[in-house]
């Protein structure tokens, strides 16, 4: 089972921000496939949806516990399905420090400023697990100014193609990390 967890806050407000592209993200990815549609559960915290994908059960979830307590609705979720952070976790967000519509996918990261992914370090007790980041910088750095006020600004008009473009990386990203290629059957490779 994978778990999958689009950063973002909750509420019309914060609609289309740079904050909430990772509640974007699973839209986006669920829309590929047969889920169900997204569900608040309060146990977790978060809004849920489910499927599977080549037979692999798959998680996807929003918190609604805003940005900075994304990690109290993850580890509710992580508890309850035996999740292992390691190998079944990815968390979907963005990040300020990369250029807009680039995308990042790692491992055992720090958060690097993020509130979001700070909390979910802290209530899991690791940073050992994959994320997607996606950039949402401005082409001129000094345009960030305050970083709170900067996140929770939607995109400029010339700015919506790159994170449009941006997001569909993601979405191929998120994908290709829950549907592997196949390793050759038998046999051998010839170099």
């Amino acid at each position: 089972m994978k778990l999958i967890i689009g950063l973002g806050n909750p509420g019309k407000k914060y609609e289309k921000t740079r904050h909430n592209i990772g509640f974007v993200v699973v839209d986006e990815v669920i829309s590929n496939f047969q889920f169900s549609i997204f569900k608040q559960f309060p146990k977790f915290k978060s809004q849920i949806s489910k499927g599977n994908i080549k037979d692999k059960k798959i998680i996807f979830a929003k918190p609604q516990t805003f940005m900075n307590n994304s990690g109290e609705g993850v580890r509710a979720l992580i508890d309850f399905y035996k999740i292992d952070p390691e190998n079944d976790l990815i968390i979907i967000h963005d990040d300020k420090d990369i250029p807009l519509g680039t995308i990042k996918i790692q491992k055992d990261k720090s958060a690097a400023g993020h509130n979001g992914i700070k909390s979910i370090i802290q209530h899991l007790g690791t940073q050992n697990f994959t994320r997607v980041r996606i950039g949402v910088a401005p082409e001129d750095p000094r345009k960030i100014g305050n970083t709170a006020d900067f996140v929770l600004k939607k995109f400029g008009f010339f700015e919506k193609k790159k994170i449009n473009l941006g997001i569909d990386k993601a979405v191929e990203g998120v994908i290709n990390l829950l549907t592997p290629p196949n390793p050759p059957q038998g046999g051998s490779l010839n170099t």
